[in-house]
C-alpha cells in the first residue's frame, strides 16, 4: 500500500473514530426542542444543558467522587503494583510465573459475574455506598495492570546499577527506593495515568455499588439524569455531562500520549 492508501486510511480511521465524539458535542449545545430535528450541528448553539447538570450539586458531587476514589486507588494500586513488579522482575521465588498468571487471569475475569458477591460482601460489612466499598475492587482491576507495565519498564533497567548500590553498602530496599524506583519513574507515571483512566471511566461498580450521591462517582450520576417532565428526554443533558468527563481524559491522553506509547511498548524488541 503506498502513502496515498495510508493517508486514506488513517483519515478513515480518524473519521469513525471522531464522528460520534463530533455527534455528542453537537448534542451537548442543542436545546431539548432541537434534539430530534435530524440535523448534525445546532442550528442555534446553547450552554443551558452545561449550566443544567451543575444547576442541583449532584453531577458536581459525582464528579468531586470520581477524582477522589480514582485518585486514592491509583495511588494504592501503584504503590502496592510497584513492589509487586518489582519482585516478579528481580527477584527468584517460586511460583514467580504464577504471580503474572493470577495477575491476568483477574483482569480477564468478566466484571459483572462479581457484582452479586460484591453487593453482598459489602452489604455485610457496611462498605455499600462508601468510597471504599468502589476503591477496594479498583484497585483489584488496577493492579494487573500496574504490575504488567512496571514489571516490563524494572526488566529494562540495567541490573548492574543495582549491584553497584548494594556494592557501595546499600541495602536491597534503599537500592530499590533511591536507585531503580527513580529510574522506573516514567513508567509509574504511565502506569498511573492508565489506572487511573481505568477508575474514572468505569461505570458497572459505581451504579451496583452505591444507592446515594454520597459515593456515586460521575458516570452512574448521568444514568439518574431526568429531563424538565415525565416526557422530555434527557438527551442534551447526558450529552453535556459525558462531555465534561471525557475532557480530562483527552487531556491526559495528548498529554502523555508518548509516556504512554514508550510504556505500552517497552520491552516489545529486544536485542
Amino acid at each position: 500500500m503506498g502513502r496515498g492508501g495510508w493517508a486514506a486510511l488513517n483519515a478513515l480511521v480518524l473519521l469513525y473514530a471522531l464522528v460520534p465524539v463530533a455527534w455528542i458535542v453537537s448534542l451537548s449545545g442543542k436545546d431539548p426542542a432541537t434534539v430530534t430535528d435530524g440535523s448534525f450541528w445546532p442550528t442555534r448553539w446553547t450552554w443551558d444543558n452545561y449550566r443544567g447538570i451543575f444547576a442541583d450539586g449532584e453531577f458536581t458531587r459525582g464528579l468531586a467522587n470520581s477524582i477522589g476514589i480514582g485518585l486514592i486507588s491509583t495511588a494504592i494500586a501503584i504503590v502496592i503494583g510497584t513492589m509487586a513488579a518489582y519482585a516478579v522482575a528481580r527477584l527468584a521465588f517460586p511460583g514467580r510465573a504464577a504471580v503474572l498468571g493470577v495477575s491476568l487471569l483477574v483482569s480477564m475475569f468478566p466484571q459483572i459475574s462479581l457484582v452479586t458477591p460484591l453487593f453482598q460482601i459489602e452489604r455485610s460489612l457496611g462498605l455499600f455506598d462508601t468510597w471504599p466499598g468502589l476503591i477496594l475492587p479498583y484497585i483489584t482491576f488496577a493492579l494487573p495492570l500496574t504490575i504488567f507495565t512496571l514489571a516490563t519498564f524494572f526488566r529494562e533497567i540495567p541490573w548492574d546499577l543495582e549491584k553497584a548500590a548494594k556494592i557501595d553498602g546499600a541495602t536491597p530496599f534503599q537500592a530499590f527506593r533511591l536507585v531503580i524506583a527513580p529510574l522506573a519513574m516514567p513508567g509509574v507515571v504511565t502506569t498511573a495515568i492508565l489506572a487511573f483512566i481505568v477508575c474514572w471511566n468505569d461505570f458497572l461498580f459505581a451504579i451496583s455499588l452505591t444507592s446515594s450521591s454520597r459515593a456515586r462517582t460521575a458516570p452512574a450520576t448521568i444514568s439518574f439524569f431526568t429531563g424538565a417532565s415525565q416526557f422530555e428526554d434527557p438527551t442534551g443533558s447526558i450529552a453535556a455531562a459525558a462531555v465534561v468527563i471525557t475532557i480530562p481524559i483527552v487531556v491526559f491522553v495528548l498529554f502523555f500520549q508518548r509516556r504512554i506509547v514508550s510504556g505500552l511498548t517497552s520491552g516489545a524488541v529486544k536485542g
